[in-house]
């Protein structure tokens, strides 16, 4: 969905996290998780059931 090769998804999920990768790269991850349905909160953001991530009800 982000259209990204595994090798770099794989590289992201690694012990070094995205902090390698492009913001390009992060930002298409982002907007296919935010795609499927993924709700990310924002620090200090209250919506509700809590601060993390959802799916869309």
């Amino acid at each position: 969905m982000a259209k990204l090769s595994l090798p770099t998804i794989r590289r992201m999920e690694g012990p070094l996290g995205p902090g390698r990768s492009t913001a390009a790269n992060i930002d298409a991850v982002l907007r296919a998780l935010e795609g499927a349905g993924v709700v990310f909160m924002e620090a200090g953001e209250l919506k509700p059931g809590g601060p993390g991530v959802r799916l869309k009800a």
